[in-house]
């Protein structure tokens, strides 16, 4: 088990600092860290990781990952909160408001990782949101203002 959380650790570690389109890419790099491993085996790690493959900066695809868990810090108070998704993953476009409902638009292909941070932070002004290929609908608590949820939403998309 600690060869598996090692590689684990090693696929997020090159999963988040790196471009890789391909299992081929990611078995190389892999490799280079002193892993051996088949495509299956990596198979079935990107699936436990939740690994999901989007659109990148350039336009070409890439493996990310979704779990906003997988990265956690302590609070201010001592509880664990996940850490925000990197601003190239997050996609952010533009936010607007109706009502108990916002829409957030995005890079297409980010939407759904976006939302699912989003619902990962359970934050109190949002119920929940549905996630297209590069928008994000948001329903809101019924009392909260579009200032307490920008707040909330800077903790992860600090261009808003």
């Amino acid at each position: 088990m600690k060869v598996k959380n090692s590689r684990l650790d090693a696929i997020r570690l090159i999963l988040s600092t790196q471009e890789i389109g391909s299992q081929e890419e990611l078995l190389s790099e892999l490799s280079k860290e002193g892993f051996t491993l088949t495509q299956a085996t990596l198979s079935r790690d990107l699936h436990q990781l939740q690994v999901v493959k989007t659109v990148g900066l350039q336009g070409k695809y890439r493996y990310v990952l979704t779990r906003p868990h997988q990265y956690r810090h302590e609070g201010a108070e001592g509880e664990m909160r996940p850490i925000a998704p990197p601003q190239e993953i997050s996609g952010y476009v533009s936010i607007s408001f109706s009502g108990n409902m916002a829409v957030i638009h995005t890079k297409p292909g980010y939407a759904s990782i976006l939302a699912y941070h989003i619902d990962g932070y359970n934050f109190p002004e949002i119920l929940g949101t549905i996630a297209g290929d590069d928008t994000v609908m948001m329903v809101l608590t019924e009392q909260t203002t579009k200032g307490a949820v920008l707040r909330a939403l800077r903790t992860i998309i600090p261009n808003i």
